[in-house]
Parts: C-alpha cells; structure tokens; sequence
C-alpha cells in the first residue's frame, strides 16, 4: 500500500521564520545552538520571555527540537531539515551603512534559506559601515533584500541617492523631502528632495558569518 504524503508543517509568521533562520545558520556555523539571549540580541527583540514564546512555537510546530536537561540543545528538526529548501539569489555588490557609497553592481549568486525571500525578486548586498549597529547590522553583513520601488515610512530601505550612491536607512517622506535615518547617533541623517532619492528595495533579511 503506498505511502501517504506527509502533511507539511504548519506556516511560521515572519519573526518565527526569523528566529529559525538564525538558529540554523548559527548552528551550521558554530556547530552549536545560541542562546535565548544572543538571540534576542541579533534580531534587536524586546525580551529574553519573548525569544522563549517564539522557540515554544517552533517547537510546538515542528520546526525546532529540544534535547533533554542540555544547555544550547536547540535543533533543527528532521521534518524541518526535509522541508527546508535554499534558493540562490544574486549577490549585486555593496552598500553603505555610514555615508553612502557608490553602488557596485558584481553579481554572483549565494544560497541564502528560502525562508528569508521576500515575496517577489529578491537580492543581496554586503553592508558597509557602521550607521545601522543599532538596528542590529553590522558591518560585513550581507542584507537580503525585496526589490521595491515605494516604501511606506519607517521602513527599512536601500535607496539610491543621485542615481548613483546606494545606502541602507530608515525612511521618512514629509511632503516633498525624504529623511535616510541612521542607528547611530554618530551618523546624521541624510536629507533630500524626494526626487533625488530612489528605492531599490526592503530589507527582509540578514546573513552573518561568526567565523
């Protein structure tokens, strides 16, 4: 009799795609699990109660496992490890987390965990600076990105300024003028006429090598 096939587990809202993306790239880093507070640190969460709810789930869910009375035991579970699948998106170049930097456009693709795609085309750039440490990205860091043209305030944006110089930055428009808002007090924000300001896209994910 053949095999029924097996149901796939339940949808993750996006902080629990979170949450089990940096897990699994840090345990294939480090060969071991973080904890609940290098976790709350990396993806900038309010509360350690609130990193625990969300691995609660993952459990609950059948995404993570736990080993019994062990310290960083968190896995990724078999029917997870099945399920997951990596696409490969184009790495288009670098961009500034400081001043803004020329855009280099060298791509080459890297696997990134399908979880992390945005809903439509999506690319990587290498962040350099240091204006976002606040939102938690770091310079060497490699930002995946949801390609857009408009972005609603607050969001976290790469935009092209004069058509030629790529930055990653809070974004704020009143009225004509548009506001590139860093993460560290040590960076003003850049201000300009919103014609001179092009989005390229929305910053859905983060990679970080630990090694």
């Amino acid at each position: 009799m053949p095999k029924s096939p097996k149901k796939p587990l339940p949808v993750l809202t996006r902080q629990q795609r979170r949450i089990l993306s940096f897990i699994s790239l840090f345990l294939e880093t480090e060969g071991y699990a973080p904890t609940l507070h290098e976790i709350r640190e990396h993806l900038g969460l309010s509360a350690v109660s609130t990193v625990h709810e969300h691995i609660e789930r993952l459990i609950e869910k059948g995404y993570l496992a736990r080993g019994w009375n062990q310290s960083r035991s968190l896995s990724v579970a078999p029917a997870a490890l099945a399920q997951r699948a990596a696409a490969r998106i184009p790495l288009m170049g670098r961009v500034a987390a400081g001043n803004p930097i020329e855009a280099i456009p060298d791509p080459e693709d890297i696997s990134v965990p399908e979880a992390l795609l945005g809903r439509g085309e999506t690319f990587a750039l290498d962040v350099k600076g240091d204006s976002m440490v606040d939102e938690g990205i770091l310079d060497g860091d490699t930002l995946v990105v949801e390609k857009r043209e408009t972005a609603d305030n607050g969001a976290l944006v790469i935009a092209l300024i004069d058509g030629r110089e790529a930055t990653v930055k809070r974004f704020h428009q009143r009225g004509s003028s548009v506001e590139l808002a860093s993460a560290n007090e040590a960076h003003p924000p850049i201000v300009r006429n919103a014609r001179a300001v092009q989005i390229q896209g929305i910053v859905v994910g983060l990679l970080r090598r630990y090694r």
